[in-house]
């Protein structure tokens, strides 16, 4: 309960949930449902919160983009526009210098290659190729390894890799972070430097979700399959086409899906409700959970959860969702 004013209380004093009469100033504020004291600081995104007059006052500074891809072909693009999409091919995610057809300005370009992940027609991320620097250098991340081909004389590396939880994480020295879960999630952050200047399946970055769906020709389409299948690398992939909902082809996995994937919706994740919609999330989850009808449907599950969880780590609230019964592969005690 946070402070009110009343008649009790003389004047610029305000009843707290005591029922003392205390200064304004002196009242704490709310977040994620937890009361925090004149003061105190909290982080969300890049800014810092100040509690102040049971305000928060924030600092203002412009944070990353993040792109998300996961599991069976979800998309969240830079600019927020959710989608699905399942073609059986490698595909640009996100590239600077479009709409020409000189590449040799090009700072980076990342692309994905994707699979059938199930008898559904869903595809997954496979592997991950990153080029730097006119394609002096390739990053290849595929099945849970890193390696590099370099290709030019530059001695001076334009990326660092590290180690974050079940992350593998590669930041580049123009601005661009990846992190890889070595599986069929990443999650790619742009410097606002880059806004405006990008597109691929990851969108524009303009701040705009509504044209999100601009083609490699740069012509803004509404069908996503238009869309997705202009990032095609090559020509001769087929085009990817509309799939029949994996719980209406496997019915009998209907139930173990809802039932697994309710964790999103329950208390485990009640922090980050009001924070993060978890409805869209828990549909994906559920149809990943179909979907995966050839084994690993373990790993659609947990890595579903997964990005719902680093969808609320973006805005400050961490959940602890893990445990030795679920996706216990990375618990840690």
């Amino acid at each position: 309960t946070q402070c009110i004013s009343g008649c009790v209380c003389p004047a610029g004093l305000v009843l707290d949930e005591s029922g003392d009469c205390i200064p304004e100033e002196d009242c704490p504020c709310i977040h994620n449902e937890a009361m925090y004291q004149p003061g105190e600081k909290i982080n969300v995104d890049c800014n810092t919160c100040v509690c102040k007059n049971r305000k928060w006052e924030c600092t203002q500074d412009e944070c990353l983009g993040t792109c998300a891809v996961y599991g069976d072909g979800h998309y969240n693009t830079f600019d927020g526009r959710r989608f699905s999409y399942n073609g059986n091919c490698e595909y640009t995610l996100v590239q600077d210098h479009c709409g020409k057809s000189d590449m040799t300005n090009v700072t980076f370009r990342i692309i994905t290659e994707n699979i059938p992940c199930g008898n559904t027609g869903t595809t997954c991320s496979k592997s991950i190729k990153v080029f730097l620097e006119v394609r002096s250098y390739e990053l290849i991340l595929h099945e849970e390894h890193f390696s590099v081909v370099k290709r030019g004389q530059n001695d001076e590396v334009p990326y660092t890799v590290r180690y974050m939880g079940i992350y593998l994480v590669i930041e580049t020295t123009s601005g661009m972070i990846l992190m890889w879960d070595k599986k069929t999630s990443m999650f790619i952050k742009l410097s606002p430097d880059f806004k405006g200047q990008v597109c691929g399946l990851c969108g524009n970055y303009d701040g705009n979700g509504i044209n999100d769906f601009t083609t490699r020709s740069q012509s803004v389409v509404e069908n996503v399959l238009e869309f997705g299948n202009s990032w095609k690398v090559s020509s001769t992939c087929p085009d990817a086409y509309s799939i029949k909902d994996p719980c209406s082809t496997n019915p009998y996995r209907k139930s173990w899906s809802e039932k697994q994937c309710s964790i999103i919706n329950s208390n485990v994740f009640a922090a980050c409700h009001f924070q993060v919609d978890p409805t869209q999330y828990y549909q994906a989850c559920v149809t990943d959970a179909c979907a995966c009808d050839t084994g690993g449907d373990c790993d659609c599950f947990c890595t579903a959860v997964a990005a719902y969880a680093q969808a609320c780590s973006e805005v400050g609230v961490c959940i602890a969702w893990r445990t030795p019964s679920i996706c216990r592969e990375f618990y840690v005690t």
